[in-house]
């Protein structure tokens, strides 16, 4: 469980403000995720029952699966170590962003575990964010599947844009895990990382059937001018009429949308006017920022003070520079110039995985005092801008928010306070 002080930064000292912060981030705890849809829908009652952790929340989900069901063989995929209490069990630490020999490691082992399933089993799958790059079996090389994913990475494109390509490259993407498991019933419980918890979209959906399409690839490759090589190497996914999705259950059981809610009711408890403005946010991030500072700038003309607005859902950041920084943190960044005519105001961006891009920062916080610091220390917002280099920026001014790696990821959340 996240405590308050873990959010404070120079300019973020507000007890309340960083209470609302760890109220969202508990709120989607993925241990109390787990027990709580355990405690309200019991399980198949199955002769075996097998354990599959997959992404960033994999350790803390299946712990607490075990902590209540007894279970004949378990296989973790993740991000990073952490002790897992039950026997006998296998954990192996994928690549993220970019999927690497690791990541084919963990598909190839995936596979391997599945494969020995009968009808007469049971398959519980935890499944939480960034998985698709942690678990990879793909069809066309490695070196070419990690060309891929960064220039789909640099190039702007939106979470289910990548994940489309992904599942039509690998063999456990797109329904994939699924078809390999030997008509074994499947139950899936789901942490959501995507816009609009898309299924299919969730670490690559590989329970879930896709009804994207090959035509649906190359529309994305065309659009983002992506060089495509290997066209004819592309696989067509599962779809919702295939039967093996007769013996499959995937249930979302924490989300972004529930993360915004605990923060909602935890400000309105610390006497702050609350709004959930946007629960889908996407876009440029940089562009974000700008529109949530001037979300702002007109809310302060109608509403009393104190007020919180808040948002959540997943930018994005078409890289030019050679900066360092994550999407939350040139969300920030954005802000800056808008909010330097305000008064009393802060912005803050924060990823609830703890990880902004390939920093060891969650977000980063803009308040209206934010520009004339920054003069003052010689730092120009459009310079730093034009490099991606957020991290540089709001480290120099001490603002960088580190919580530590949370353990799960269910998008990115936004909150403006006007004080």
């Amino acid at each position: 469980m996240f405590k308050a002080e873990q959010f404070a930064t120079q300019s973020l000292q507000n007890a309340r403000i960083l209470r609302i912060l760890a109220a969202a981030f508990n709120a989607v705890d993925p241990s109390i995720a787990v027990k709580k849809y355990l405690d309200e829908r019991p399980l198949p009652t199955n002769q075996r029952t097998f354990a599959l952790g997959l992404g960033k929340a994999a350790i803390k989900m299946t712990q607490a699966l075990a902590d209540s069901t007894s279970l004949t063989g378990t296989l973790v995929i993740t991000k990073h170590a952490a002790p897992l209490k039950l026997q006998p069990a296998t954990v192996i630490l994928g690549n993220h962003p970019i999927p690497g020999r690791e990541s084919v490691k963990a598909g190839q082992a995936a596979l391997k575990f599945v494969s020995q399933l009968t009808e007469d089993d049971l398959l519980i799958c935890l499944i939480s964010g960034g998985g698709s790059a942690l678990m990879a079996l793909p069809v066309i090389p490695l070196e070419e599947l990690q060309t891929l994913t960064q220039a789909l990475l640099a190039s702007g494109a939106n979470i289910h844009e990548i994940n489309t390509i992904r599942r039509h490259l690998d063999l456990l993407k797109g329904g994939g895990l699924a078809q390999q498991a030997n008509g074994a019933q499947i139950v899936s419980l789901i942490l959501s990382d995507v816009v609009g918890d898309s299924i299919q979209a969730i670490a690559s959906g590989p329970t879930a059937p896709d009804e994207s399409t090959l035509e649906d690839v190359i529309s994305i490759l065309k659009k983002y001018s992506i060089e495509n090589n290997f066209k004819e190497k592309f696989r067509e996914t599962a779809k919702s009429n295939d039967k093996v999705f007769h013996n499959v259950q995937n249930h979302i059981i924490a989300s972004n949308s529930i993360a915004l809610k605990a923060g909602q009711m935890q400000a309105k408890a610390e006497g702050f006017a609350t709004k959930i403005i946007n629960a889908e946010l996407q876009g440029e991030a940089r562009d974000a920022g700008k529109q949530m500072a001037l979300l702002l700038k007109e809310a302060l003309q109608k509403q009393t003070r104190p007020f919180c607005l808040l948002a959540g859902g997943e930018t994005t950041v078409t890289l030019t520079g050679n900066g360092t920084g994550g999407r939350n943190q040139e969300v920030a960044l954005g802000a800056v110039n808008e909010l330097s005519g305000m008064e009393n105001v802060l912005l803050i961006s924060i990823a609830t995985d703890g990880e902004d891009g390939p920093t060891d920062a969650a977000g980063a916080v803009a308040t209206n005092a934010t520009l004339q610091r920054a003069k003052a220390l010689q730092l120009n917002v459009e310079d730093y801008l034009a490099q991606h280099n957020a991290y540089s920026f709001f480290n120099q001014l001490e603002d960088l928010i580190k919580t530590g790696v949370s353990g799960t990821n269910v998008n990115d959340l936004i909150a403006i306070f006007a004080l």
